[in-house]
């Protein structure tokens, strides 16, 4: 006889699983390049900033978007990835010495912030912040 597997709750990171199953790669990148977004705020020594309807919902609302648009979404997101990754690594190693990391950290947000905008200027203008739901 076999032992059942422990219930979802009992597993360490089990919600994390659950959610992971759940979510799409543009969307988990998404949230990640959020999250990175905050440590170079707090490098900069800037107070981090709140998340808007639109950043929040991203995802579920360029998943409902023009096909051109979604692509146009993933490479931005993927660019923005490809500039966050190495400026993080620099930003902690500069910081992890001891430097002033803020100057860099702000050239750093200043990138992100417009990126940022780029791509959500993508969404489609709907006046709806969720995303659409069949009846």
């Amino acid at each position: 006889m076999t032992a059942a597997p422990p219930p979802l709750a009992a597993a360490p990171h089990a919600s994390r699983a659950v959610v992971a199953q759940g979510a799409s790669a543009t969307g988990m990148r998404w949230a990640a390049l959020a999250d990175a977004g905050q440590v170079v705020a707090l490098l900069a020594g800037m107070e981090p900033e709140r998340t808007t309807p639109e950043a929040r919902n991203f995802p579920a609302l360029i998943r409902d978007a023009d096909p051109w648009r979604r692509e146009q979404a993933q490479n931005g997101i993927a660019d923005l990835a490809g500039v966050m990754e190495p400026g993080m690594a620099a930003l902690l190693a500069v910081n992890a010495r001891g430097a002033d990391s803020r100057p860099a950290a702000m050239a750093l947000w200043r990138e992100f912030v417009a990126a940022r905008g780029a791509i959500l200027s993508l969404l489609p203008a709907t006046g709806s912040l969720g995303p659409r739901r069949p009846a």
